[in-house]
């Protein structure tokens, strides 16, 4: 709120499941592990559930969408996701909807990495590229955090699926990549669209390379803003293909979600994964913090 206290949104019942007997609530109606909240421009706010509490198995009928009346705060819409989409080891990861309002692009960074699609007005939703090279994991990349390789205490280090997500402006072309990787692949959402009658008219190209990174975000002059996991900062990918760091401070550790207000500034959430129980003992829950900057002109 704007005097900085937190309350459920959209209200408590929504958020109820975590909270009561889980058998007693249906996760069909209920936010069982919000993983993206995205407001579309167009009056909608958009939340993503993989419904995979502790990035484990999906909870049966939890996997979904929830479309959000910003003017009411009411929940719109529900959009389910059957487990043809979002299987058991799925991660459903973050969204982008279409300017037109008629479809929603999503990241799935689980087991196997994919592309879902989703038609906003008919509600039909399907896999694109699900285990495609371009939404996996690449084997020769390690996560460097405070100097160090990341590792949980077992040894294993981190290795997510399709993550980073996002779309041009116009629409037209939709832009993702690996976590746990450096190459950002993009392709036409024309064949994305296409792709639920003929599945080989998706043909990723690959676009550039980049860093491992959780957040993505276009501004108006088409430059992709990178969340810097390594760097504690904020970097930019020109459409000239250049690199350029812009910020780097000790209070973003693991940069992550994008997001801009309509007079321009950029926000960004700081959620300190490698200080989570996965990888630190030591984990307080006060950790999470939401900064904002101003973009270069």
């Amino acid at each position: 709120m704007k005097d900085g206290s937190i309350k459920p949104y959209p209200n408590d019942e929504w958020n109820a499941w975590r909270n009561a007997k889980m058998t007693e609530i249906s996760p069909k109606d209920h936010f069982v592990t919000v993983q993206s909240v995205v407001a579309d421009g167009r009056g909608s706010l958009w939340v993503v559930d993989p419904a995979a509490p502790n990035g484990e198995k999906t909870v049966k009928d939890g996997p979904k969408v929830v479309q959000v009346d910003l003017k009411t705060n009411a929940v719109k819409r529900v959009y389910p996701f059957g487990p043809d989409v979002a299987g058991p080891a799925s991660y459903l990861n973050d969204v982008r909807i279409a300017p037109d309002g008629a479809f929603a692009y999503f990241t799935d960074s689980g087991v196997p990495g994919g592309l879902v699609v989703l038609d906003l007005n008919s509600g039909k939703a399907w896999r694109v590229l699900s285990d495609d090279p371009s939404t996996q994991f690449e084997t020769d990349i390690v996560i460097q955090v405070d100097g160090q390789p990341l590792r949980r205490p077992d040894g294993r280090q981190p290795l997510f699926n399709a993550d980073s997500i996002a779309l041009s402006k116009d629409g037209k072309t939709l832009y993702w990549k690996a976590l746990t990787g450096k190459t950002m692949y993009r392709i036409s959402t024309k064949a994305l669209q296409k792709a639920s009658q003929d599945p080989f008219l998706a043909e990723p190209e690959k676009y550039a390379d980049t860093e491992p990174t959780d957040g993505l975000w276009i501004d108006d002059q088409n430059r992709i803003y990178l969340s810097s996991i390594q760097n504690d900062g904020v970097k930019i990918l020109g459409p000239d293909g250049k690199v350029t760091p812009m910020l780097e401070d000790s209070r973003l550790r693991w940069p992550d979600t994008f997001s801009q207000g309509p007079d321009g500034t950029m926000y960004i959430t700081a959620s300190h994964i490698q200080d989570s129980p996965w990888f630190h003992q030591g984990w307080t829950d006060d950790a999470f913090t939401l900064f904002k900057f101003a973009p270069p002109k």
